[in-house]
């Protein structure tokens, strides 16, 4: 099987690369490298893969450690390229993780949502309608779910009202994706990610907010003065639920539970199923690093939410699959990473 797999060089895309390629699949990596936060760390995941960089946009690169996986520095909303790349390589799955990611990093630079997130998309689904795929895998996230009251989420929740940039435009992404699904017969399955953590991960989400901070001996900012709830999700949790949806497209007489729909489309949550106090998640990092966090509490940033959680009912009843690794253990490996993991 060969897969492209978008956002390559990003948390999640990185380790659903490897995954695939145990797999003995064909995997193309594609992914712009930009500057949102530290390139470094992208291309130390790339390496960590055999791909060497840095190179520039339009460059290719093969794994010196995988003979099946290559990758090419591009950006979506290229269209023409991205084009010349499906006719070349003739796909039969993608798995297409690159976003503008952050909800509050949308406050400040709202473009950049909507350049990478709905034109980079839509991109994507016009490749695959004019170069026929079996399924089409993409993130969404559990902040299209706004300030839903009802908890754990379900994918039947109505999910009209979010509260941030971001948010909406994973939304759209769910909208777009329905339409080219019924229009075209494009397999399509959405995927609502929570919270996830582990080693190389993003170093503008709280784990590792935290542990520099907890490390360096400075204040980390506990937003709402620490009444958060999250459902902490490790990493090989969710690329485990990434593949085994990809083996599995929707048909179009299955439609969806949640969304009544005849067309080849579903959605999935895809977390842990266990909300964790943000408090608690701290008291456990600090006992992993061996040092007590030095607290500023502040009040909820904007585009922010209480609490999240997921309901992966309809995930464990279609592929058999839900998320189980232990916060404490998952915190142990992301602290292993972390201690020995040279920052630039």
């Amino acid at each position: 099987m060969k897969i492209l797999v978008t956002g390559a060089a990003g948390f999640i895309g990185h380790f659903a690369a490897l995954r695939f390629l145990r797999e003995g699949w064909e995997v193309v990596g594609v992914d712009s490298v930009n500057d949102y936060y530290t390139p470094n760390l992208k291309w130390d995941r790339l390496r960590e893969a055999g791909i060497e960089g840095p190179c520039g946009l339009g460059e290719r690169r093969e794994s010196a450690l995988h003979g099946g996986y290559r990758f090419l520095r591009l950006d979506l909303t290229d269209k023409e390229e991205l084009l010349s790349l499906f006719r070349q390589e003739k796909f039969e799955r993608v798995c297409h993780l690159a976003a503008q990611a952050g909800v509050r990093y949308s406050l400040v630079n709202p473009d950049s949502y909507l350049k990478s997130n709905l034109e980079g998309f839509l991109n994507l689904l016009e490749c695959c309608r004019h170069n026929p795929v079996a399924h089409l895998v993409y993130a969404s996230s559990s902040s299209v779910y706004g300030f839903n009251k009802k908890m754990p989420f379900s994918e039947e929740d109505n999910v009209d009202h979010p509260v941030s940039l971001y948010a909406a435009t994973k939304k759209s992404n769910e909208l777009l994706a329905h339409a080219y699904s019924h229009l075209y017969h494009i397999p399509t399955t959405g995927l609502r990610f929570f919270t996830v953590y582990g080693p190389l991960g993003r170093p503008d989400m709280a784990p590792i907010l935290f542990a520099k901070a907890i490390a360096e001996g400075k204040a980390i900012r506990v937003f709402n003065f620490g009444k958060m709830k999250r459902d902490f999700t490790y990493i090989d949790d969710i690329v485990e639920g990434v593949k085994r949806v990809l083996d599995k497209p929707p048909s179009p007489a299955e439609g969806s539970d949640g969304f009544s729909s005849p067309a080849p489309y579903r959605i999935f949550n895809i977390g842990r199923g266990e909300p964790v106090d943000l408090m608690e998640f701290i008291l456990v990092l600090e006992r992993v690093l061996g040092r007590e966090a030095i607290k500023e509490f502040v009040p909820i940033q904007p585009g922010d939410v209480e609490a999240t959680w997921a309901d992966t009912t309809q995930l464990r009843e279609t592929v058999g699959y839900a998320p189980s690794t232990p916060l404490a253990e998952g915190v142990e490996r992301f602290a292993r990473w972390f201690k020995g993991y040279s920052w630039r």
